[in-house]
């Protein structure tokens, strides 16, 4: 595989730079046009969709409004995540806006993945001059792939980080065969500001530009200092532990019973088809025929991400399910690589026909998973579009009962887990200040205002207001809208 593209053409005096320039602006405006394109699409799905984040984005977009207020906390969930705080914090200076901000970029990062998935598979494929068309349907099929893992969709729709590793990732793999080597390794230093399973990646990249060029090494080394700073010392001075993130996601309800190995080999293959699994399985054997080392590194990357998975359930993390897209969005390009050596075959002359022929299979197989994909997609969607309209009403029955400052006045916000980080945004507090145990509360006499969610609405509830504040307190009291 060929990193540096090839030599340019020989050409008179004074063409040359014309010529590349010309080219220059034609790749950037193929870039402008692309970002706009997904930019545009991620703003016609936040307004079409009408949706809202869910708990842990909540959750980052109230670390970047504290900050402001000089005021953090990061003891309560989520799990403290650099990547996300990058956004949150300077979208929380648009005020409320601050969620439409970071809604945009989440949907828009999430689409970007489609498209680096793309240039990776299309680039692999290498120009075919018989069959022209090969390497764009692989790209496509590698787009759609992508786009078509379980929970890809669900994590779009309440605004998820995960989806925007993804993307750092297959960028950071783009750059790397362009030859844009430092682009590769920011962007895999992004990713390791998202996931920790990227910290590898890294540092080992960074060991191999040091290798190849002694000049990158200051560079390299301050951003990988940049890694554990970002990870422990805002934590170190805003919770109990800097370690805190590790400690939240410690024994959680969604961690593997039985062997780790099978439980993480399971839910990676929950994320896609039979079918898919079998081509990529494919398209490594042919690249072993091949010795085709790009896409060999590839699967390597995806089954060692999996492996350090592996070990993180091993600790008693959870390795859920989307922790895994990465992994197979891997794959799903190894896949699509697969599917494009297939179409451009010549040689011996049955290839020819027989690989368009195992493409058109692999197509029919995948029929029934795009279904199930598209049920569930829509699925997604109703519930988005419930939590949405929920959300809404949070924020309305809280502007009638006076606001937040009325609700602080009376007692301590309380309402059930999943929407204690919804609450904390729109009351203006840290997560870990929203009690999330009412009948504990009520039970031990702590005044408390529980806003408790209801058919899609809330009540809206005082408890153990002392004389002073009860009369005031008790106006309170109200239903939101239901159903």
């Amino acid at each position: 595989m060929a990193l540096t593209g090839s030599l340019s053409p020989t050409a008179r005096p004074g063409t040359a730079p014309r010529r590349r320039s010309a080219g220059s602006r034609r790749r950037v405006a193929a870039w402008v046009a692309a970002a706009a394109a997904v930019l545009g699409a991620a703003v016609a799905v936040v307004l079409a969709t009408g949706m809202r984040p869910d708990y842990d984005a909540f959750g980052w977009l109230v670390w970047g409004r504290q900050v402001l207020h000089w005021n953090l906390n990061t003891d309560g969930a989520p799990s403290w995540k650099p990547l996300t705080f990058i956004f949150t914090l300077p979208y929380a200076l648009a005020g409320q806006t601050q969620m439409l901000l970071w809604m945009v970029t989440a949907v828009a990062a999430a689409l970007g993945g489609c498209v680096f998935a793309a240039r990776i598979a299309h680039r692999l494929c290498g120009p075919q001059p018989r069959r022209r068309w090969a390497a764009p349907l692989a790209g496509a099929f590698a787009a759609a792939g992508v786009l078509g893992l379980a929970t890809y969709s669900r994590l779009i729709l309440i605004a998820n980080s995960d989806p925007m590793v993804v993307t750092l990732l297959l960028a950071a793999i783009d750059a790397h065969l362009c030859a844009r080597r430092r682009l590769a390794f920011w962007l895999l230093l992004l990713a390791s500001l998202g996931r920790p399973e990227s910290w590898p990646f890294a540092a080992g990249y960074a060991l191999w530009l040091w290798l190849v060029d002694r000049r990158t090494a200051p560079v390299s080394l301050a951003g990988l200092l940049l890694i554990p700073a970002a990870w422990f010392v805002i934590p170190a001075l805003t919770s109990r532990s800097w370690f805190i993130a590790g400690d939240l996601a410690l024994h959680q309800k969604t961690v593997i019973h039985g062997s780790k190995l099978a439980g993480v080999i399971l839910r990676l293959r929950s994320l896609d088809g039979l079918p898919m699994q079998l081509a990529a399985l494919g398209s490594i054997a042919i690249a072993l025929w091949r010795r085709d080392r790009a896409t060999l590194t590839l699967a390597g990357c995806a089954a060692l991400w999996v492996a350090i998975e592996v070990g993180f359930a091993l600790h008693g993390w959870s390795a859920v399910n989307r922790y895994l897209i990465e992994p197979a969005a891997v794959l799903v390009v190894v896949a699509a690589v697969g599917v494009g050596r297939a179409l451009s075959a010549q040689r011996p002359a049955a290839l020819a026909y027989a690989g368009p022929l195992a493409v058109a299979a692999l197509v029919a197989a995948l029929v029934p998973s795009a279904r199930e994909r598209a049920r569930q997609a829509r699925i997604d969607y109703d519930n988005a579009r419930a939590h949405a309209v929920q959300v809404r009403r949070l924020q309305a029955v809280v502007r009638r009962i006076g606001g937040p400052g009325a609700i602080r006045a009376c007692g301590q916000p309380t309402t059930l887990l999943g929407f204690q980080s919804a609450l904390a945004w729109v009351v203006g507090i840290n997560v870990g200040n929203v009690g999330f145990r009412p009948g504990r509360a009520i039970a031990r006499g702590e005044p408390i205002v529980l806003l408790k969610p209801h058919d899609l609405g809330w009540q809206v509830r005082v408890y153990n207001m002392p004389r002073s504040r009860a009369a005031r307190c008790d106006r309170l009291r109200t239903d939101s809208a239901m159903g």
